[in-house]
């Protein structure tokens, strides 16, 4: 991808007089709220049934949809009634701590019919809170009832014991990070550039991240909360309906050829995969690091000696994933960058060394596949 305008770059980080955060906050958020995305998702390859209205559903009238809350604790945010959750395979994000929660609404459930693209009744919420050293930011998703979502953002502000909606553009400089740099609370456009790689909205809330047969090589992998719902519960508690069940015993894992390459293959998955997967508008670039519950562990042949447009600095060819090679591999070098090159070209600042160390190892030790039948490049 380009490099990004240098106004992009983050600016040293100047905090705001002890009050000021939250009264510029208030009345930017009461100014240019964040807005609703109104794209209901639709799925590139849905079930045959998928479109066929849930009993009474086509008697509905969707509800009226009000401006989004001023406060994070309008939202539901904090009600007994939510269900921790932690994907097994988390998203680099500046190593923020995170918590997470999900409400369904009582009497709702999801529908796994497809078991690679969750649909979500209308109301549900999610909300992920980030943290470094302290609270700073929790991010809310919204299923409207004409089947859009809604996005917005929160900043922690200590002195109200709540947190205020974020304008629609974001807020830079939310947090220092150290090195040079600060945590940006992300625009509306941010949030759906990286939501909008899937048929479904909703990421980290699937088969093999809720799987109770977690791994224990993940990367950044979290010690699960109090009463964290996983597959099994979801399914127990009748909010999960029309998961084969077949897929349920083993539950989903990864398949790979060592616990080293599951751990990797889960970090691509859960990093790379929102955007790098068969279903949605960066389809047609043929780069798969999606983890389908019926086949993982099949992703990397999209990606292993085949051949890249990206062209490594000095490199006169390269390829995504150049087998016991992570220098030469485009994949690896691009996690190990900042700036117009970096991936995910989004929500990090930071190199993540125990992520890029942890695929390097898996190319290096773990893919050794011949390479005569590698394709020209283009």
């Amino acid at each position: 991808m380009d490099s990004p305008p240098s106004s992009a770059h983050p600016r040293p980080f100047q905090p705001l007089p002890a009050g000021a955060v939250t009264l510029v906050a208030l009345a930017l958020a009461a100014v240019v709220p964040f807005a609703v995305h109104s794209r209901a998702p639709t799925p590139v390859s849905a079930p045959p049934a998928a479109a066929a209205p849930r009993p009474g559903a086509s008697a509905r009238t969707p509800a009226p949809v009000g401006p989004l809350p001023q406060l994070l604790s309008q939202t539901g945010f904090g009600d007994a009634s939510n269900l921790a959750y932690s994907p097994q395979y988390p998203l680099w994000s500046d190593g923020a701590e995170k918590r997470r929660f999900v409400s369904i609404p009582a009497g709702e459930t999801i529908d796994a019919q497809d078991p690679d693209d969750w649909q979500f009744p209308s109301g549900t919420r999610f909300w992920k809170e980030f943290s470094f050293g302290e609270r700073v930011e929790t991010r809310y998703l919204e299923k409207l009832p004409d089947g859009s979502f809604r996005f917005a953002s929160y900043v922690w502000e200590p002195a109200l014991g709540d947190s205020v909606l974020v304008p629609e553009g974001g807020l830079r400089n939310a947090r220092a990070l150290g090195q040079g740099v600060a945590h940006d609370i992300p625009s509306r456009s941010d949030c759906l550039a990286c939501h909008e790689g899937r048929p479904s909205l909703v990421l980290g809330f699937n088969a093999l991240q809720l799987s109770p047969d977690r791994d224990p090589l993940a990367a950044h992998g979290e010690p699960l909360p109090p009463a964290a719902i996983n597959l099994r519960e979801l399914i127990e508690r009748g909010l999960l309906e029309n998961f084969p069940s077949e897929l349920l015993q083993p539950a989903p894992r990864i398949a790979a050829t060592s616990p080293t390459a599951r751990a990797a293959q889960g970090y691509l998955f859960g990093n790379c995969s929102g955007c790098h997967n068969q279903r949605g508008p960066l389809s047609a670039l043929g780069l798969d690091f999606d983890q389908p519950v019926r086949s993982p562990g099949g992703a990397l042949s999209s990606s292993v000696a085949v051949p890249s447009n990206f062209l490594i600095p000095g490199a006169k060819s390269s390829l995504r994933i150049a087998p016991g090679q992570p220098q030469k591999s485009v994949a690896w070098f691009r996690m190990s960058v900042r700036g117009g090159a970096q991936m995910p070209p989004l929500g990090t600042k930071l190199v993540d060394h125990a992520g890029t160390d942890l695929v390097a190892r898996f190319i290096a030790r773990d893919v050794s596949v011949a390479l005569p039948h590698q394709k020209k490049a283009e």
